[in-house]
């Protein structure tokens, strides 16, 4: 999500608090919302994809591939 599309979503919280929002505000202020949800996910979900643990003997576990379907497609 770009810079752009978060600072839209500043303004349209302001001014719901300021003098409110028209319908149509509230669907986009609601679309923007769920895009940038949506983004937070995809960026966690990559993070905790690329996690390594090095068990106690020395073996290595790739979370990624053991929980979150790496490379299964």
């Amino acid at each position: 999500m770009n810079q752009d599309k978060i600072d839209r979503i500043n303004t349209l919280y302001h001014k719901s608090k300021a003098t409110g929002l028209s319908e149509e505000e509230k669907a986009e202020q609601a679309a923007l919302r769920k895009e940038y949800i949506e983004s937070i996910r995809n960026s966690l979900r990559g993070n905790l994809n690329n996690i390594s643990i090095q068990e106690d003997d020395g073996t290595v576990t790739d979370l990624g591939k053991k929980y979150g379907k790496v490379g299964e497609e």
